[in-house]
């Protein structure tokens, strides 16, 4: 298939070009590289590279595609507050239009990059909660994630293909590695100062995965039966894959001894506190399997963040930091906005 990636240069990005391109398909790359020198390491680039804001993709673009991939977004909720309307204008607006021009153009299939944030704060976060389950998005990033299902699933029919995937936390290594993820943190705080240091009680619940995994898991959408995904939001991860933040101190701990498990408490109760089933993916794509599990995925980029000489000069930088990265270049995207 001819799949069309917005955020091929992205922390997911990088692995679904890479994982699209070994399964045979020839890949189209949509990235406006806001995080240009954010890179870790070299990575697999599309076949055609169109260096555009998503808002400002045509028709003609589309022409040929039998799929969009759709991550690029203002990605996570730090980001997201930082001006409200901007997430509003990326992450719903924008991607509302492409899915209308997509379909417009002939395209037989629309992924969203979805989150499972959308479910916030559980009433009883004992129970794994599925996609049938309240929503309660807490912030400006959930909130465009949901309102995006919401105004694009009235498109999904017989000729256009809609799903959603509800992705879970994500960590793990990437050539575009990013550490503001409290897997990714919690261990490059262990390398720079021999603690690791949570900023919470470590007792609320996330559902984990392996980006990767993600990667692999729209792979799969873009190659699964259209009956089988058309107007269906799916949680993306595994059920054995849901942790108390506690619990990925610990495997910091067992990972480098050295460093102590130190909780600092200076961002108070955390107001995200879940878990989740994902049941409704392993029941409509059974061959889809995760290839990592926490303790396999931290092994890996613990090794590669030793291998690179990780350290606090690292942590405290830019790099692999994408808010203060953004707060460097935000003028460019209210420019790109029209703002």
């Amino acid at each position: 298939m001819n799949i069309l990636v917005t955020g091929h240069r992205g922390y997911i990005g990088v692995h679904l070009v890479d994982l699209l391109k070994q399964a045979g398909h020839t890949v189209t790359g949509v990235d406006v590289n806001l995080f240009e020198g954010c890179e870790w390491e070299p990575f697999v680039k599309p076949d055609t590279e169109l260096a555009k804001d998503v808002r400002d993709l045509t028709e003609k673009d589309l022409d040929g595609i039998d799929a969009v991939c759709h991550l690029a977004a203002i990605s996570n909720d730090p980001m997201g507050d930082m001006d409200p309307q901007i997430t509003y204008s990326i992450n719903r607006d924008a991607s509302v239009r492409l899915a209308k021009l997509a379909k417009s153009a002939g395209v037989g299939r629309f992924l969203f990059s979805g989150s499972c944030s959308v479910y916030g704060k559980g009433d009883d976060p004992e129970k794994a909660l599925a996609e049938i389950d309240t929503l309660n998005p807490l912030t400006a990033y959930a909130k465009s994630k949901i309102e995006t299902e919401e105004q694009t699933a009235e498109l999904a029919d017989d000729g256009f293909c809609v799903s959603w995937l509800r992705n879970a936390t994500a960590y793990g290594h990437s050539p575009m590695l990013r550490i503001d993820l409290v897997v990714n943190n919690l261990l490059g705080s262990a390398l720079s100062y021999g603690e690791i240091r949570i900023k919470s009680d470590g007792s609320p619940w996330r559902p984990l995965i392996h980006c990767a995994d993600i990667a692999g898991a729209f792979v799969a959408f873009s190659e699964a039966p259209a009956d089988n995904i058309n107007g269906e939001a799916i949680n993306i991860g595994g059920n054995t894959e849901n942790y108390q933040v506690k619990d990925v101190g610990d495997q910091v701990e067992r990972l480098i001894p050295s460093a102590k498990v130190v909780y600092t408490g200076e961002h108070g109760e955390d107001s995200r506190d879940y878990r989740v089933k994902f049941d409704k993916l392993n029941y409509l794509l059974p061959d889809f399997k995760l290839k990592y599990n926490l303790e396999s995925g931290m092994e890996e980029l613990h090794k590669k963040m030793v291998d690179h000489g990780f350290s606090a000069k690292d942590f405290e930088g830019d790099q692999f930091v994408r808010l203060r990265t953004l707060k460097g270049r935000f003028d460019r995207i209210g420019v790109e906005a029209g703002a």
